[in-house]
């Protein structure tokens, strides 16, 4: 039974992160039963450590010591731990203090904050994380201040502290640097917590898509098998690193499978392998992550499927607790194009030519339907992550890592579900403002319930509403996988165009015509049609490109073609000048230095694609589909010129009428003492947004998908329960909108010369 100074265990405390290297920890408040693991954890610190956290030699905790560091009320004193395979990894505690340093309650708002870092985990960003934690518990708990005091030769905390982007006063005292930092979030606070956030999730991702050893869990003696099929994949791809097959049926003495080193689970692997790829039966799953995890794996991908949504949630859990991240389940696999990696670990036996497009999917069958779009057109990603249920690495997770990634040029999404379309709408302006992002979203018939077996919860958004942030946000939505390709294809290899005005030209009327009635269509200005003969040479074609493009009243150009009369037996042998190759090498002497975009619609001219993309030039079989990829093209440019040079915010008159009315109303409406929340119990940190947003997680952490149910269902019931009309925000109960009376209500629009009709 809990005194009235203990609170009950802040389960919405804890979260998922993931740390500077692509690691993950699990922070959470410490208990008293975790007493042992402090023990044993503070035994694993290094005497300068202990010296630095205690300003003497400190060799062992006492009884008393592990009490105070594992009993809190959990409002005047907190801890959390980072840890890591269940044990801790790091520690922060708070203590609320008066002006005068000792201990306090409430309303005091001042704590002393401490560190200690495990010796083998520092320069992991631990301390960093858990500071951007234990701030926001201290301001839900009514705590606005931090002070702490360092040695001065312990550099690295006072970076911590320094580097956090908090307002802070700093000063020597009595031998120690002397640290007072403002828990209010600023605009570097929270710039430096988003940066760390890419940093990290960016890494936990390159991690999985470049690793040095791979190990296929599940591969059959015999061929056949997804397996089987991965293991064959790394092989014919090339892969340099180290490959392992697992196969718990191996037979005894038998130390090869497939040609690599086999062993019969992965404990029994002569090194922690990087990545471990899981095609076994989905009861089996858990028993392998839990042998992965113990063995040192860093990162697994999960081809099986047939998890329910609280088998994903648990092995997630599971695998994050280890500290690795999660491809699936029902995962395709990833691809790692770079020469120095060369990794497909998917079950397509067949390695991608290289290119410059990322492409993330939901779905194994639209994933290889876009590889091999891609490849019949000349060109290939720089990765690819097909991610199943998505039930940990997400888009989100992609997003951050290709923001940065120098190989990638354009990224390509097909989605079924967004978890969270704030998080995803930040994460995808960032990149849009630099790097074009084209995204596809499936099952927009569902109602916001996203395909069975996925990992995210049911949205309350409308489809309509996400997809207009998206656009917003520079996004180029598109509603085919076909689209996704032919608009990726044209950013990828053209410039992008500076207006709608289109040149259309051609040896062909009728499929000029066609040409100039899409673009209409799309929104795009289409000049007259530039008419050549049926029989034209390349010559023809090239110098009349190169007048469109010179022509300053033109964006970008549209060739359409014909096979010549003279070549449209195919049994008879085509003249040298009016082979496809001809004409695509006129066409890309033309273009070439050009920074106007050029698209080719040709009908029955078998090569002309691979031709031109030897020269950059995207092939469209139809004209719907170039003018399309053009008026994506013009859009995002559009986008791209106003994000670089944003408005300003109007400075609006108000009447003074209006004024005084809202002033009068304002003070009236004041709630009375008490009438607010209990201090320290209003939302959570991940939750102070209110429940009639979606929250998004505070920067640096992902929760798992459970917490998020529940803080849906939460969010819920205080919607329809109404319980909480004053929430705190900032530590001050404020009332989140006041109701005006209909003469107060027309006396306000009266003020701005809006009639009121009486009833």
């Amino acid at each position: 039974m809990r005194t009235p100074r203990e609170r009950a265990y802040p389960t919405h405390w804890e979260a998922d992160v993931v740390l500077r290297d692509g690691g993950t920890a699990r922070v959470r408040p410490i208990a008293p039963d975790d007493a042992q693991r402090l023990v044993s954890f503070y035994e694993q610190v290094s005497d300068e450590s202990k010296y630095y956290r205690f300003f003497a030699p400190y060799p062992r905790l006492t009884d008393r010591d592990v009490r105070r560091f594992t009993h809190h009320d959990y409002v005047d004193r907190v801890g959390l731990a980072a840890t890591v395979g269940g044990e801790f990894i790091a520690t922060v505690r708070y203590d609320r203090i008066d002006p005068a340093g000792r201990r306090a309650s409430a309303p005091a708002d001042e704590a002393e904050v401490a560190f200690l870092v495990r010796d083998d985990q520092q320069g992991r960003g631990v301390a960093s994380a858990l500071l951007e934690h234990i701030a926001a518990v201290a301001r839900e708990r009514g705590i606005r201040r931090f002070v702490a005091e360092v040695l001065p030769a312990n550099t690295k905390m006072i970076k911590v502290f320094t580097d956090a982007g908090y307002s802070q006063r700093r000063s020597f005292e009595d031998g120690s640097v002397h640290l007072t930092l403002d828990l209010e979030p600023t605009e570097e606070s929270r710039a430096v917590m988003r940066a760390r956030e890419q940093r990290a999730e960016g890494r936990s991702v390159q991690r999985l898509l470049a690793p040095g050893s791979v190990a296929v869990v599940g591969v059959s003696r015999a061929p056949g098998g997804a397996g089987r099929a991965v293991l064959e994949s790394l092989h014919t791809a090339g892969f340099p690193g180290r490959v392992y097959a697992v196969n718990r049926e191996l037979a005894a003495g038998a130390t090869e499978l497939a040609g690599v080193p086999a062993h019969r689970s992965v404990p029994e692997l002569p090194e922690p392998v990087d990545l471990a790829v899981l095609a076994v039966p989905a009861a089996r799953a858990a028993s392998v992550v839990t042998e992965c995890g113990a063995a040192g794996v860093r990162g697994v991908v999960v081809l099986s499927d047939g998890f329910g949504r609280a088998e994903q949630r648990a092995l997630v859990r599971l695998a994050r607790s280890h500290g690795m991240r999660v491809i699936g389940p029902n995962a395709l696999g990833l691809i790692n194009t770079s020469p120095d990696v060369r990794l497909n670990a998917t079950p397509s036996l067949r390695m991608p030519r290289r290119g410059r497009i990322g492409v993330f999917t939901q779905s194994g069958a639209i994933g290889i339907a876009l590889l091999d779009g891609l490849d019949r057109r000349g060109s290939g990603p720089s990765a690819f992550v097909s991610a199943g249920n998505r039930a940990d690495v997400s888009g989100n997770d992609l997003l951050q890592h290709w923001d940065e990634d120098p190989d990638t040029d354009v990224v390509l999404m097909y989605l079924e579900s967004i978890g969270n379309p704030r998080k995803f709408t930040r994460l995808a302006r960032r990149t849009a403002a630099h790097k074009p992002l084209v995204v596809v979203k499936g099952a927009r018939q569902l109602g916001g319930a996203p395909p069975p077996g996925h990992a995210a919860p049911v949205s309350r958004t409308p489809d309509a509403t996400v997809t207009e942030l998206l656009r917003q946000a520079g996004v180029l939505m598109v509603d085919s996988s076909t689209q996704l390709l032919d608009t990726g294809l044209l950013l990828a290899r053209q410039p992008y165009p500076e207006g709608p005005r289109v040149a259309v030209l051609g040896n062909t009327d009728a499929l000029s015509l066609l040409t100039y009635d899409a673009c209409r269509t799309d929104g795009l200005s289409p000049r007259p049609a530039v008419a050549l003969p049926a029989a034209a040479p390349p010559a023809d074609f090239a110098r009349a490109l190169g007048e469109a493009l010179a022509d300053p009243e033109t964006d970008a150009a549209v060739v359409t073609a014909i096979p010549s009369v003279a070549t449209a037996d195919p049994d008879a042998p085509a003249p040298p000048g009016t082979r496809p190759e001809a004409l695509a090498a006129a066409l890309g002497e033309a273009a070439a230095g050009a920074a106007k975009p050029v698209a080719v619609v040709h009908f029955a001219m078998e090569g002309l694609d691979a031709a031109l993309a030897v020269h950059g030039i995207p092939a469209y079989p139809a004209p719907e589909r170039a003018s399309r990829a053009l008026a994506e093209a013009a859009r995002y440019a559009q986008w791209r010129r106003h994000a670089g040079a944003p408005g300003r915010v109007p400075e609006l008159e108000v009447a003074p009428a209006a004024s005084a009315l809202l002033t009068r109303a304002t003070a009236a409406e004041e709630p009375e003492p008490g009438q607010g929340p209990e201090p320290g119990q209003g939302p959570g940190p991940e939750q102070w947004q209110g429940p009639e947003q979606e929250p998004e997680p505070e920067p640096g952490q992902w929760q798992g998908q459970e917490q998020e149910q529940e803080q849906e269902q939460e969010q819920e019931q205080e919607q329809e329960q109404e319980q909480e009309p004053w929430p705190e925000q900032g530590g001050a109960a404020v009332p989140r909108s006041r109701p005006l009376g209909v003469a107060d209500t027309a006396a306000l629009l009266g003020a701005y010369g809006i009639p009121v009709q009486p009833t």
